[in-house]
């Protein structure tokens, strides 16, 4: 049994060690309507921080419905990531978008934030094509077969956020300290909290 390691700093020392020689250039992509609710509390600043830690991130996007308010639009521009509004089906865009990451050489890692089994085969993909992948989800309903498709998963709730990969078990996994709170109640109060820290 490998030893349970706490706080957001043993998540970034541990992805540090998961790395290769030189930073990864990261392509990030967020399912806002599946993750951005409040009962999740998902903090895309941190998100944000362990993955730069890891290695810079040259794609971050949001993909949001077209009920996403001009306030959360707001916000996710102040956490230098870029709002996707869709007016279609999101997984479809999003899915799209991951694709073009795939195939586009100037992307080694691809990390997806969603609990939505149907990036399974995004994933998948991914993983055909040499990169790395790293998913990001909440339970209660985050996907079993994306945690078996990833080569990283980290868990995120509303004290803490854990890691573990293939190798590891739910004892072996890694624990971080309280996320900050980044509720979402019709996509309104995300931007309000924001606004309030500039």
């Amino acid at each position: 049994m490998k030893p349970v390691k706490s706080g957001l700093d043993s998540i970034s020392k541990y992805l540090r060690t998961k790395k290769e020689v030189g930073r990864r250039k990261i392509g990030l992509l967020v399912d806002g309507p599946n993750i951005l609710r409040k009962e999740f509390d998902v903090n895309l600043e941190e998100i944000r921080d362990v993955l730069k830690d890891y290695g810079n991130i040259k794609i971050g996007r949001v993909f949001l419905n077209q009920y996403a308010s001009d306030k959360l639009v707001e916000a996710i521009e102040n956490h230098g990531l870029e709002p996707i509004i869709c007016s279609s089906d999101v997984d479809v865009r999003l899915a799209v978008e991951g694709m073009e990451l795939v195939y586009n050489p100037n992307i080694d890692t691809l990390a997806i934030v969603t609990r939505d089994a149907d990036f399974k085969p995004l994933l998948n993909k991914a993983n055909e094509h040499g990169k790395e992948t790293i998913i990001f989800g909440v339970e209660p309903g985050f996907s079993t077969a994306l945690k078996n498709s990833a080569d990283y998963v980290i868990l995120m709730d509303k004290n803490h956020m854990s890691g573990y990969d293939e190798d590891e078990d739910e004892e072996g996994k890694l624990e971080a300290s309280e996320s900050e709170e980044y509720p979402e109640d019709e996509y309104e109060e995300p931007a309000e909290k924001t606004a309030e820290k500039t």
